[in-house]
């Protein structure tokens, strides 16, 4: 006698569901308050939200958000896919990183944004101080990406003189890759927490931190509500494009990475 076959939900429908369950959760927690300027629910919330999508106020914030995060996330890549190599290659480069790198880690964002505010104009500060908190992950992410390669590959390949940008291609770059990838999106994620803190604070024009701030001054909590869901929302949409990317960007290499080999042999 078989057994009778179970349904089984997909990620999805668990995503859905726990959709559904923080929505009702929400708009009990509403009814029981009885005060929109304490705890809207998520209708009032989803108007305010459909009002602010039809205004230049809305559209102008967003750009100059998406702005300041994709320019704190090239420079954060970019400083720490560099120091990060270089301290997972070098022994004494990654004891030279990690005072700088534990000191950033432990230093409370607030601080870090408060700081920048003497030093920059309101429209950097959110940038620099996302570069700050983004670097160390994406420093610390390609550093293990480096050490991960098997030692005794890399024995080997020395022993049989292997020209060192095959064993770069073909060992460092392929043990590093799924560490970069997920500490670059764990880096996007994180810049967009800090940059819209930071504009919450330095006040810069165009800004979903600024007009967050606006709203809250205003006591309109459903349009603070709204700019918030608005930030999740570019948030997630922005972590779903790298993980398409990301996935474009694997084939690319691992179709070229045999023609560099062959090429670097030469």
């Amino acid at each position: 006698m078989q057994a009778s076959a179970r349904p089984s939900w997909t990620p999805l429908a668990w995503r859905l569901l726990g959709i559904a369950c923080f929505l009702v959760a929400w708009q009990a927690a509403s009814s029981i308050v009885k005060s929109e300027l304490i705890l809207p629910g998520p209708s009032i919330v989803l108007k305010a939200f459909a009002n602010l999508s039809t205004t230049a106020k809305f559209w102008s914030a967003v750009s100059g958000s998406l702005g300041r995060v994709l320019e704190s996330f090239i420079i954060s890549i970019a400083i720490g896919l560099l120091s990060g190599f270089i301290s997972g290659i070098s022994q004494p480069a990654k004891a030279f990183f990690s005072p700088f790198i534990t000191g950033v880690r432990a230093t409370p964002v607030l601080a870090l944004i408060l700081l920048a505010m003497f030093w920059f104009p309101s429209s950097q500060v959110p940038v620099f101080s996302a570069v700050l908190m983004a670097f160390p992950v994406m420093h610390t992410s390609a550093e293990a990406g480096i050490r991960s390669v098997d030692q005794n590959l890399l024995q080997m390949s020395r022993l049989f003189h292997v020209p060192g940008r095959v064993m770069l291609w073909r060992l460092r770059v392929p043990s590093a890759l799924p560490y970069i990838l997920s500490g670059a999106k764990n880096a996007l994620g994180l810049c967009w927490k800090v940059v819209v803190a930071g504009e919450v604070l330095s006040q810069p024009r165009m800004a979903l931190g600024s007009a967050m701030q606006e709203s809250r001054l205003m006591l309109e909590t459903a349009d603070v509500f709204a700019w918030a869901l608005v930030t999740i929302l570019l948030c997630g949409l922005s972590e779903y494009l790298f993980g398409l990317l990301s996935a474009w960007a694997n084939l690319v290499y691992l179709s070229a990475a045999p023609q560099v080999s062959r090429q670097s042999s030469i």
